[in-house]
């Protein structure tokens, strides 16, 4: 049995001024004063991640940042590949947009735990249900690129989300249940052609 295992990442917390809004997929910076205060954390993951691994980020600067941050606390520098169809959603012209702004843009009732459904296509944007589209056919290609290896992947909430909406076979509205914490750990793995997932939300404090 060929067995590809996956630790997925999301990315370490971005500035406030871009958190007081949807940012979606803008590229927008990563907070200093939490990579300074998460220097356990980082720590933690440069001791629990798997080596050797491929490594993988999106096309976004915060999945690069905190893979450079995890390896300055002590993981061996690895290649970096970068996968853009495993960036965020592309919110279109909600990005940039107070969240108080978006209720009266819906066309749809939001989610229970999401400010917007899985099939709301915001103006000029993607849904969510485009993203698990955008990302399963990606991770597939990881798996064929490399059989039975260990992949990290740094991305983000919705597209581990999405990675794991594909590996249970989750519509887009059963994948917005799950809360993909920043700096948490979730693990799935393809065993020939089925997919497991181990975890989700891990961290050095017990969270799963």
């Amino acid at each position: 049995m060929i067995i590809t295992r996956f630790f997925l990442i999301r990315h370490a917390l971005v500035e406030a001024e871009s958190r007081a809004r949807f940012y979606g997929s803008m590229d927008v910076a990563l907070c200093e004063a939490a990579l300074i205060e998460e220097a356990a954390l980082y720590r933690w993951w440069a001791s629990r991640l798997p080596r050797p691994a491929r490594w993988i980020v999106s096309n976004l600067g915060r999945t690069r940042g905190t893979a450079a941050a995890i390896f300055a606390a002590g993981y061996p520098e690895a290649p970096l590949f970068v996968e853009p169809d495993f960036a965020e959603q592309h919110l279109g012209d909600w990005q940039g947009l107070e969240h108080a702004a978006l209720p009266p843009l819906l066309q749809s009732p939001a989610h229970p735990f999401w400010p917007h459904a899985g099939e709301e296509k915001p103006p000029g944007g993607e849904s969510f249900s485009d993203v698990r589209a955008r990302v399963a056919p990606a991770l597939e290609a990881c798996c064929e690129r490399y059989p039975g290896e260990d992949v990290v992947i740094v991305a983000h909430g919705g597209s581990i989300r999405a990675m794991v909406a594909h590996a249970m076979d989750l519509t887009a509205h059963q994948a917005l249940v799950f809360s993909i914490r920043n700096l948490s750990l979730t693990r799935i793995e393809k065993h020939d052609a089925n997919w497991r997932v181990q975890s989700v939300n891990e961290d050095p404090w017990g969270g799963s």
